[in-house]
């Protein structure tokens, strides 16, 4: 049986890799149009350059989607390896965003969502801050809230209708 650490290091190298996979057929289907709009231009038989043209920034821009796609799921892999407290979240991110490629992405994205929601990740990532005290008697000094007694008072309390104050009339000033 796999352990909480082993399960966050299979997902953080599964986020890696997607995101790897997913940059190098960026470039490469860029590459590929940006190739094919550069030999359209230096062909002497296509009689404008707007195919060429559009070859070459389709491929630029169909690159620098892949490429888009793919960094939350780099960002959320580094973060996982390093088990730091934000990796939760963009862990959650790229698994949505990984869900629309499939079957490696929502491969990615199932596996994602249940580790971060299981009992694994909840006791891998949901512990309390060990770092945080509160203020024994309230902030700076002031006194500690104590709901029930508040309750109680409201209870007790003898409340007075007091009417809202009228505001100055302006047009009267001239």
């Amino acid at each position: 049986m796999m352990s909480p650490e082993d399960h966050n290091r299979l997902l953080a190298w599964g986020h890696i890799a997607y995101a790897s996979f997913f940059t190098l057929m960026g470039l490469m289907f860029g590459a590929i149009f940006a190739l094919a709009g550069a030999g359209m231009a230096l062909d002497p038989k296509v009689p404008n350059d707007f195919p060429a043209a559009f070859f070459g920034l389709f491929g630029v821009i169909f690159g620098l989607f892949y490429i888009a796609m793919a960094l939350p799921s780099f960002v959320a892999g580094v973060g996982l390896l390093k088990r730091k407290s934000w990796a939760k979240v963009w862990a959650l991110i790229a698994g949505v965003v990984a869900s629309m490629s499939f079957p490696i992405g929502t491969a990615v994205c199932v596996y994602t969502f249940w580790f971060v929601f299981s009992d694994p990740g909840k006791a891998l990532y949901d512990k309390p801050n060990a770092g945080y005290q509160p203020y024994p008697n309230g902030l700076y000094g002031a006194p500690a809230s104590n709901p029930a007694a508040d309750a109680r008072e409201a209870k007790t309390r003898d409340y007075q209708y007091v009417p809202p104050t009228e505001p100055p009339n302006w047009r009267d000033d001239g």
